[in-house]
């Protein structure tokens, strides 16, 4: 079926990046390249089952997804005074993406909350000095961004994709950022190497990458080889975000709003105080198959002490 579609959509080979099995090529490598060029895809037949009988082991599986089915058929009636608007390309992509990807993996949540002081104190001294050199705000993306790259080098197995029955631990970590294309779909553009940047460089990649994304001026490269994802909602003040994974990765990383709070602080003298602190949520999604909740809390923990501990101001 991927051949058929590169052929009806007239696209080289060639120039896709698979992220399939040494290097194949899959249906999601052929609807990147789709939605960078914004073109819409030639849909597939839905090629029919032949009706056979089931083990006994997959007779459960197969009862919910005739009810799934069932349930899909169940379109709306639009009422005479409502507004119908039909899904654009983006949309749809984005749509059979996500949907796609709740019936691939088993997707499992944990949310950790984060002290966020010491980028915050970082934020505040170098702030005004990197807007102007840069010609945009020092966000708190980077920092995430940086902390679980880091991160990803003690917990390879969330820079991963699953293929059958293995997991394909990938050495290059491609750090996938979410975009949102002004309500009108998603895009996660891609990072290469992110390994290789400093905080100051992962906070220009990321901005160069937005910014071409919401003017249509990325190309395949940008949008293919993701090995780990990170979608962004702070910006919104939302306090908890429960992302769905983008596939074939095993894990993504959700970023919500800092504020500041209360919080209990140890002092040299080991006794205890209160002071205020910048605090956020950061909350992962990752597929069952490939890890479980302690190798997802652990990676966590040591995202949140990165940031609490790193001494960011010298990658600035």
């Amino acid at each position: 079926m991927v051949r058929r579609l590169l052929s009806e959509n007239g696209i080289d080979p060639a120039g896709v990046a698979g992220t399939g099995l040494g290097g194949r090529i899959t249906r999601d490598d052929v609807l990147r390249v789709l939605d960078a060029q914004g073109a819409p895809a030639t849909p597939f037949p839905v090629q029919q089952p032949v009706p056979v009988a089931a083990p006994p082991a997959q007779q459960d599986a197969t009862q919910s997804q005739s009810i799934a089915a069932r349930t899909s058929s169940m379109a709306a009636v639009p009422a005479s005074n409502d507004r119908v608007v039909p899904f654009s390309n983006v949309r749809r992509r984005t749509a059979e993406h996500m949907v796609r990807s709740k019936s691939t993996s088993p997707h499992a949540f944990i949310a950790s909350e984060v002290d966020f002081e010491n980028v915050e104190k970082v934020r505040r001294a170098e702030g005004g000095r990197f807007r102007a050199e840069e010609g945009f705000s020092l966000t708190y993306l980077p920092f995430v961004a940086r902390a679980s790259v880091e991160a990803l080098r003690e917990f390879p197995n969330l820079n991963a994709s699953v293929a059958e029955d293995s997991l394909i631990v990938h050495q290059q970590i491609n750090l996938g950022i979410a975009v949102d294309l002004d309500y009108e779909g998603l895009i996660v553009p891609v990072v290469h190497r992110a390994e290789e940047v400093t905080l100051r460089g992962v906070a220009r990649r990321i901005r160069d990458l937005a910014d071409r994304a919401r003017t249509r001026q990325l190309v395949a490269d940008d949008i293919s080889g993701g090995t780990f994802s990170i979608t962004n909602d702070g910006p919104f003040g939302t306090y908890f975000t429960v992302p769905i994974i983008n596939q074939p990765q095993v894990a993504i990383l959700a970023t919500d709003g800092v504020k500041r709070r209360p919080v209990v602080v140890t002092l040299p003298d080991g006794s205890e105080s209160i002071a205020i602190h910048s605090v956020g949520v950061l909350g992962m999604s990752w597929d069952h198959r490939a890890v479980d909740g302690a190798y997802v809390s652990s990676f966590l923990a040591r995202v949140a002490d990165l940031l609490d501990t790193r001494d960011w101001a010298a990658e600035l």
